[in-house]
């Protein structure tokens, strides 16, 4: 399995996973890590240590985010959603162009469409799960959750080329110019055999 593919798979566990787990917390004194007795003069002194070993003790125990932000979040799903579109029967064969052409392309756009966007409306965007299977084209589409208006659209289509084989073709839509323009992500050479079906 592709290093690609094993870290997508990773992030899909740890998503799916997330608050199942949650390790005990041990709350140490400095005594306790230093060996040493603590022989505080009153009681005062003996209240800001404690509170002191626990504010660290939490920071050091506070599980840390998935992502770093919202930038992240979106780039990484978008990532898995488009592998799971592909189904391991296609994936397989042609991960090493997914991983070099494809993804960082979709990543690219993604970045480019977040990069013109305000804080605010970034984080009301949502990527969509259901995917066309079969032959749809369908991967995913970017839509703001507040408004439900899809912001951009992410296809893949089959071309059967006379005398080459199949291709498939990655590209986007977008609400500016109201979806109607193939906007080119990359093409991926199949074989002269049908492809199976997405997600198969």
């Amino acid at each position: 399995m592709q290093l690609w593919m094993k870290r997508i798979f990773v992030t899909f566990i740890s998503i799916v996973t997330l608050g199942l787990y949650v390790p005990p917390m041990q709350i140490h004194t400095d005594a306790e890590a230093s060996n040493k007795e603590v022989k505080p003069s009153d009681e005062s002194t003996h209240n800001e240590t404690m509170e002191v070993v626990l504010e660290t003790n939490n920071h050091k125990f506070a599980p840390e985010p998935l992502y770093d932000s919202t930038t992240d979040r979106l780039i990484e799903q978008a990532k898995l959603q488009t592998v799971t579109k592909l189904g391991p029967k296609i994936a397989n064969q042609i991960d090493d162009d997914i991983e070099t052409d494809i993804l960082p392309g979709i990543e690219s756009v993604l970045q480019t469409l977040l990069d013109e966007l305000p804080e605010k409306e970034i984080n009301q965007l949502r990527i969509s799960e259901e995917k066309a299977a079969g032959y749809g084209e369908k991967i995913f589409d970017v839509y703001n959750e507040e408004t439900g208006k899809d912001i951009i659209r992410f296809h893949v289509r089959r071309d059967n080329r006379p005398q080459e084989g199949y291709w498939f073709n990655f590209h986007y839509h977008t609400l500016s110019d109201n979806y109607e323009v193939h906007h080119n992500i990359g093409e991926i050479f199949w074989s002269k055999d049908t492809p199976p079906k997405w997600m198969s």
